[in-house]
């Protein structure tokens, strides 16, 4: 990856953004993207959008969500504890025992305590926590020694970042799917930078805003772009680790390539589309299997207005919705120039209605 780009995705991922205070993460994507983007738009619910060609009447929209999972703090007890809400979806035995950052007037290092092993009862230890139990301990002795730096509604993030493993592997804390937003944004610059995008075409590269909390930055920006065809982007469960059966999950690996989403949320001309682009090109994918609606930005982009041509790819990741995500950056980067392919062989007379014999 070049030392650019690689600059700008440990930025994205470093920068907190919890679902509903993605500000910070936006204005690191406006920055990144202005040096190659036509023009650069923040709508009223958050979404920023860098668009190539935005006079085209053919629109592409890109879509990959700039917010994470987090916490919310909902109270401050008189001794200067707090407690807080998940923002997203938690297995509640991982905070335990986590330091954390509480974005607050200023950013304040807590941590988040339980009872300690040797105190709960025999009942207890059998059961998993819930986020009730649980507490953030800044140090504070009062709620207004509290007070001077933290509010009711401050968000929390967990104190991990970026960090290369061993390889092409990386973990880190908000992979989910701040990755997204950076795929959307480097497969705009590579159409920009490398050229082959037909000049009656327009992408919107869309960092959405409220995806872990349904999807809702896509929904807005669906129906104000308009667009006739879609790609969204986000994470899959890698199903290359002890324990998961690829018989009833289907196999899914870390570093084989990006996955190409088939199934009622695709629309099967997209699907062609992507896959012979990834041929075409010798750009490595797996395909992945949905039944139905997913839970990406790709269903609610499908079902905007009169309807979306959406594609839906992702990239394997090892434990999702944990502080310590683990991808391929191989696959990362292969899923951009996936998706910058498939719009350069999208034409402003592209009919991807489906129809028996076209694929």
């Amino acid at each position: 990856m070049r030392a650019e780009s690689l600059e700008f995705f440990k930025n994205i991922v470093n920068t907190p953004s919890p679902s509903g205070y993605e500000e910070r993460a936006a204005e690191v994507y406006r920055q990144y993207t202005k040096d190659f983007a036509d023009k650069i738009h923040t709508d009223i619910h958050g979404n920023v959008w860098a668009v190539a060609n935005p006079d085209a009447e053919m629109k592409i929209m890109l879509a990959g969500h700039m917010d994470e999972i987090g916490f919310i703090i909902h109270y401050i007890s008189d001794d200067g504890f707090l407690y807080f809400s998940g923002i997203g979806g938690h297995d509640s035995v991982i905070p335990v025992g986590q330091r954390v950052w509480v974005h607050g007037k200023e950013r304040v290092p807590g941590i988040i305590g339980r009872k300690a092993i040797h105190l709960l009862e025999d009942e207890e230890r059998k059961k998993k926590p819930e986020l009730k139990d649980l507490w953030i301990d800044i140090g504070a002795s009062s709620r207004e020694e509290v007070e001077k730096v933290i509010r009711l509604g401050d968000v929390v993030t967990f104190q991990y970042e970026f960090e290369m493993l061993m390889g092409d592997r990386a973990t880190a804390r908000g992979f989910d799917n701040k990755m997204g937003s950076f795929i959307v944004a480097e497969a705009l610059r590579l159409l920009k930078q490398d050229g082959g995008l037909d000049p009656g075409v327009g992408v919107y590269a869309v960092a959405t805003v409220q995806e872990e909390i349904g999807l809702r930055g896509a929904r807005t920006a669906s129906y104000g772009i308009g667009a006739q065809s879609g790609l969204a982007v986000d994470v899959n469960h890698a199903v290359d680790y002890p324990g998961v059966s690829k018989s009833r999950y289907g196999a899914l690996d870390v570093g084989k390539g990006p996955s190409v989403m088939r199934g009622a949320n695709a629309n099967p001309m997209v699907f062609k589309m992507v896959t012979d682009a990834g041929d075409e090109d010798q750009i490595p994918y797996q395909v992945d299997v949905a039944p139905g609606g997913t839970g990406t930005d790709g269903n609610a982009m499908q079902l905007n207005q009169g309807g979306m041509a959406v594609g839906i790819l992702g990239v394997a990741l090892r434990y999702m919705h944990t502080p310590c995500e683990l991808l391929s950056i191989t696959d990362v980067e292969d899923c951009a120039r996936l998706m910058a392919a498939y719009c350069r062989r999208v034409k402003p007379t592209t009919d991807f209605t489906p129809r028996l014999g076209a694929y």
